[in-house]
């Protein structure tokens, strides 16, 4: 709990955080500033994050519900099932927006030429071509189940769209019909004529009309679409299959998560109160726990739809292509650059390239020793696993912290790894029960007069794809104590051991969230002495509430906290007596803000990176790294960065004590900070 009776003033449970990010990232989709097919992005990366919210965070709260349902929230003091209760409801009200902002952006989708029908929109014509089409390549695919006292009720999968039909006969009582409407060979947007004209019908309302014929012998009563969300919150720790290593654990536990347990229930039509009943029974689902959906209960088709505008360049976000810094060129070598001074890519406005040219650079130098590197979540196609093997290949020591516990990217980590010790490369998973979350890279070479370290750290994951959606930054050192303190956590991972010590990086679960606090109350020391005191954060999420704690902490004392949060923020600011001394703003835009940056100080300010958020299963559960930043011209460059941010007033949003977000109109001139650094970036390269 908080530390005083005053604590839920100014904190926020974390669920109803998250609610509120994902409503900001639903309101881009109704901002008259987005282009059109970048709404139609933000209404399905909208429902996608809902459903992965239910699966992880909703199913991790059921989970607890049924082993300590008197588990209570540390800053709000809400037990498991008075969480769920309000997010279900939350959830409803959120509903109702994203239907009303559904319709609204398809029916500009529909004035520039591209319809999804429904089988009343049809002409006679196209209801006679969509019959042919739906007797010829539809129904010959369909698998319809019929429930009875020997037809069991179905195992259904999760976020799959299944029609329910309500059946009935004059001599028996009402029974159910099910038809999976997922199939490889299916399109989802069928075609509604000959002509191919922009009409569509979905696929699985193609099935729904039909349904009828596909069960003759009845009379249809009722008749809709579900979906349902079920849990996905493994538990790596319970799993005690010693028979087995931790990679076929984990393979074992991503094929169970399928069969979990349901939690949401989903329809795009009312049906009878008996039959929602039956459907929550046999799923064992709370009849409380289901929606009803005015839009499709799958949106990923509007990336199609996308890419039918292709050649209207209007609907979408200006071309950018990310820019190469003029001190790397291909035929350059990186490390030499890197042994001048230290350096920092910012992207996606920086390339990628000069950080995968170091890797293939280092993977054919006869003087390079080893290659050691954390590896998270990698693109489908990897170049980064490409010149790890090619290094393994060519005699250098490869080490591959792999963490299969990437969540969603498990089978693509365990086919990795499998590639990795097949070339030769050595691979590890980290430390029980820590998630390896850090990202670095630690290249060893031999030099004249010993060994050297060239040293990576970044932000975000080594994906050449989320380097052109994420802002990150990749900090580059040839700096020997920063090279040193990565040798030893990776020794140490390899040891499967936690790093206790480090000279240079703080490091979780042992030294980051102390480290921290240190720093922050060297700023309320300087305040209580009367000095200007200031601490300046940007993250994705703000959980832990030692940390927290901390901040109130150094408000009161007068320390100036400016915070730059995307997503989860569970401390209120500008509380009168307790968080005055705070301001929280939320930038959701073209790019998903992942940077994380931490400022403490004016005059001489003490500046760190880092791939950890502050939330508790950051500071505590997993191993992190933050670098500080000891170049005064990179120092000064993220200063002026995240100075840049606080003047957002185009996609800003601002916390309030009321716990409402509300856009920012300061300022007479409009500031998007994605387009001035996406501007800036061309300026210098024009200008070089």
């Amino acid at each position: 709990m908080a530390s005083d009776n005053n604590g839920e003033k100014y904190y926020q449970n974390r669920e109803m955080s998250w609610l509120k990010f994902n409503e900001r990232i639903l309101d881009e989709a109704d901002d008259e500033a987005t282009p059109l097919c970048e709404k139609l992005s933000f209404l399905s990366i909208f429902q996608s994050n809902l459903d992965e919210f239910y699966m992880v965070r909703v199913g991790s709260l059921y989970d607890r519900m049924l082993v300590d349902p008197d588990l209570k929230d540390n800053k709000t003091g809400l037990d498991p099932l008075q969480q769920i209760d309000a997010v279900m409801a939350e959830t409803v009200e959120l509903y109702k927006k994203r239907d009303s902002i559904y319709e609204n952006v398809m029916r500009r989708v529909e004035n520039c030429g591209i319809k999804i029908c429904m089988y009343d929109d049809l002409t006679g014509d196209e209801k006679l071509y969509v019959k042919d089409c739906f007797h010829r390549e539809i129904e010959p695919l369909l698998s319809p189940m019929m429930i009875g006292p020997k037809q069991p009720f179905p195992f259904m999968h999760g976020n799959e769209i299944y029609a329910v039909v309500v059946l009935g006969t004059n001599r028996e009582k009402e029974r159910v019909g099910i038809i999976p409407c997922y199939n490889k060979l299916f399109k989802r947007l069928v075609p509604v004529n000959e002509e191919k004209n922009g009409r569509f019908m979905l696929v699985e309302e193609l099935i729904l009309h039909y349904a009828p014929e596909v069960f003759c012998n009845y009379k249809v009563r009722a008749k809709s679409l579900v979906k349902i969300v079920r849990n996905a919150d493994i538990q790596v720790d319970t799993f005690d299959d010693e028979e087995l290593d931790y990679r076929d654990m984990m393979h074992k536990l991503v094929k169970a998560r399928s069969k979990q347990t349901p939690i949401r229930l989903d329809m795009t039509r009312e049906l009878n109160p008996k039959v929602v009943a039956m459907l929550c029974r046999e799923l064992n689902i709370y009849e409380n726990r289901f929606f009803l959906s005015h839009q499709p209960l799958d949106v990923s088709f509007l990336y199609e739809i996308r890419d039918m505008f292709r050649s209207r360049q209007e609907f979408f976000y200006p071309r950018y292509s990310p820019i190469l810094p003029k001190e790397y060129r291909a035929d350059r070598a990186v490390m030499d650059v890197i042994d001048k001074e230290d350096r920092l890519l910012f992207y996606p406005y920086d390339s990628i390239r000069p950080f995968m040219w170091l890797l293939f650079q280092a993977a054919s130098d006869p003087d390079v020793e080893s290659i050691k590197m954390t590896l998270y979540r990698l693109a489908k196609n990897s170049k980064i696993i490409d010149a790890l093997i090619e290094a393994a290949e060519n005699g250098k020591e490869v080490l591959a912290v792999v963490e299969l516990q990437a969540r969603f990217d498990e089978e693509n980590n365990i086919e990795w790894s499998r590639k990795l010790e097949d070339a030769g490369c050595h691979v590890v998973y980290g430390v029980n029960g820590l998630k390896v979350h850090s990202k670095i890279c630690l290249i060893t070479k031999k030099e004249h007069d010993g060994l050297k370290y060239y040293t990576q750290i970044g932000t975000g994951n080594y994906n050449e794809n989320t380097a052109t959606l994420y802002t990150d930054f990749c900090f580059m050192t040839a700096d020997e104590g920063i090279g040193k303190d990565v040798s030893d956590i990776f020794k140490a991972l390899s040891m499967g051991e936690k790093v206790e010590e480090t000279k240079h990086l703080l490091v979780a679960p042992t030294g980051l969230q102390s480290g921290f606090m240190k720093l922050i109350d060297e700023e309320i020391k300087k305040a209580e002495k009367g000095e200007e005191a200031y601490i300046g954060l940007k993250m994705n999420s703000l959980t832990d509430l030692v940390l927290m704690e901390e901040l109130v902490r150094a408000s009161r004392a007068g320390v100036k906290v400016e915070m730059v949060i995307r997503g989860i923020c569970c401390l209120i600011p500008g509380v009168p007596g307790y968080t005055d001394n705070i301001s929280v703003i939320s930038i959701v835009g073209r790019y998903l803000e992942h940077s994380r940056i931490y400022i403490f100080g004016k005059e001489d300010p003490k500046v760190y990176i880092a791939s950890a958020d502050w939330m508790t299963r950051n500071t505590t559960r997993r191993v992190e790294v933050a670098a500080p930043i000891y170049d005064k011209e990179i120092k000064q460059r993220i200063i002026d960065i995240f100075k840049v941010y606080l003047k957002d007033n185009a996609k800003a949003k601002r916390l309030g004590a009321d716990r409402n977000y509300v856009k920012i109109r300061d300022g007479a001139s409009v500031l998007n900070v994605q387009e001035y650094f996406c501007n800036e970036a061309k300026k210098k390269a024009e200008a070089d």
